[in-house]
């Protein structure tokens, strides 16, 4: 419009410059009429100039995403981190508290869980997680990491970066079920049934959370697992146990740990490496990771004294052992509000889970009748639900800002909704994998293997 008025200016000026030429002949004007008519022209061009409306302003371009050395130097801190709390952190978690002719094989179940997830979750499940797909599942385009090329980003870090940090997520929960089925299941069994799992049920439960999926999409708050992992692997535990059955002389022979040691050094590693599971899961070295390492902290430890007072008031006696699975409660309990909640919300989130927890491994396993053998429904099934659901109370608009939920009632029934699709899913999916590998090759040992230990029987090995 701009330009329009000003070639109208000029083109006024030129018709005008030719009458006074043509006029020119008869009678030239004065100097002062000149002046005047000069002044009058410019004054209505400024007048003009002045009511145009302003340009409109060019849309900033949109700022590409640029590689932050920081955050990519945390997440690669954090995944070795994570990898830390199953290889060799669960590994001596639960193979302490076996028997000592099932130390071997239990320890086994760790260490193969990273070596097979490593591979299944590069050739597909990473694309099935994370690709873009439709609200149940992702797509195949990044199948064997296609088009993931060195200076590919997801966020700040590199995009490669996070497929390893998500791999390890996979083969933590992977390795936790194996702590349901210990003592008595095949070892070949195993291998097929975790190879399967990982694609058929983790992948698209943490599409659903992470990947862009319906649970995420509905503001389900789940930061570093307590559906994804937790919930997940603890009720395909407690499937697995059902459908393999007690241990045999369960309730008549002696089932004692055969080295708390370990299990303590376990724990203890376990609690180190969860820095890197919730703190990384900021994705990035900020003021997020450290609330989330923060609370990590308290939340173990208040765990871990709620259910020493707990066991000291129930049993009379306050053991190592019960301070070791009080801090891994408090940890399960924490991770899927860890970058949303308070100090204080954290330290209430510790103290219930203990308790609940404690109640979780006595009261409600003998309710349920299954050889649970090393707790992963009682301490990671029932404190991930327990975390899912306390998130949607503790959620706080101090940490989480504009994003924090307005109505309580609501988040709570987002985070109950995914509870018992996660329950749902993971039961029903488990129970047909087990029963299809237990139609081909079968999934429980022979009786006299289990009487010899699975370390002769399916590893050809034993402990001195």
């Amino acid at each position: 419009m701009k330009k329009m008025l000003m070639a109208l200016s000029l083109s006024g000026a030129l018709l005008g410059g030719s009458v006074a030429w043509a006029e020119e002949a008869v009678s030239e004007p004065t100097s002062t009429e000149v002046a005047v008519v000069e002044t009058e022209a410019s004054s209505t061009d400024s007048n003009l100039v002045e009511t145009l409306p302003a340009a409109p302003e060019e849309a900033p371009a949109e700022e590409a995403a640029v590689l932050d050395t920081g955050d990519t130097a945390w997440i690669l801190v954090s995944t070795a981190l994570v990898l830390l709390m199953t290889i060799p952190g669960l590994a001596l978690f639960y193979g302490g508290m076996v028997r000592k002719k099932n130390v071997l094989s239990t320890m086994a179940h760790s260490f193969v869980a990273a070596a097979v997830v490593s591979i299944a979750w590069v050739v597909v499940g990473y694309t099935l997680a994370f690709g873009e797909g439709n609200a149940f599942i992702g797509s195949l385009d990044k199948f064997m990491l296609s088009g993931i090329t060195t200076e590919a980003l997801s966020g700040t870090i590199p995009e490669i970066l996070f497929v390893i940090f998500q791999m390890t997520f996979a083969i933590i929960t992977v390795a936790i079920i194996s702590g349901s089925i210990a003592e008595r299941m095949k070892f070949s069994a195993f291998v097929a049934f975790i190879a399967i799992w990982v694609v058929v049920v983790y992948a698209p439960i943490t599409h659903w959370v992470w990947g862009g999926g319906w649970l995420g999409n509905d503001g389900a708050l789940d930061f570093a697992g307590g559906t994804v992992v937790h919930i997940n692997s603890g009720v395909a535990g407690l499937v697995a146990a059902y459908m393999l059955g007690k241990r045999m002389g369960l309730g008549k022979e002696s089932m004692a740990p055969h080295n708390l040691t370990l299990t303590v050094i376990g724990a203890s590693l376990i609690w180190v490496g969860w820095f890197g599971f919730n703190g990384g899961s900021a994705l990035g070295a900020n003021g997020s990771a450290g609330y989330a390492l923060v609370v990590t902290q308290v939340a173990a430890a208040a765990a871990a004294i709620s259910w020493l007072i707990t066991e000291k008031v129930v049993r009379g006696k306050a053991s190592v052992l019960g301070a070791a699975s009080g801090a891994v409660a408090g940890l399960v309990v924490i991770t899927p509000a860890a970058g949303f909640v308070t100090v204080g919300g954290a330290l209430a989130m510790g103290l219930i889970g203990g308790v609940v927890c404690f109640w979780g491994i006595t009261a409600l396993k003998r309710a349920l009748k299954a050889d649970d053998s090393l707790d992963a429904f009682g301490l990671h099934g029932v404190g991930g639900i327990v975390g899912a659901i306390l998130t949607a109370f503790f959620a706080s608009e101090f940490i989480m800002g504009d994003a924090a939920p307005t109505n309580v009632l609501s988040q709570l029934w987002v985070q109950v909704e995914g509870v018992l699709a996660t329950i749902a899913y993971s039961a029903i999916l488990t129970f047909i994998i087990l029963k299809v590998i237990d139609l081909i090759i079968g999934i429980r040992v022979e009786s006299d293997d289990e009487r010899m230990g699975l370390d002769l029987s399916q590893h050809g090995e034993r402990v001195e």
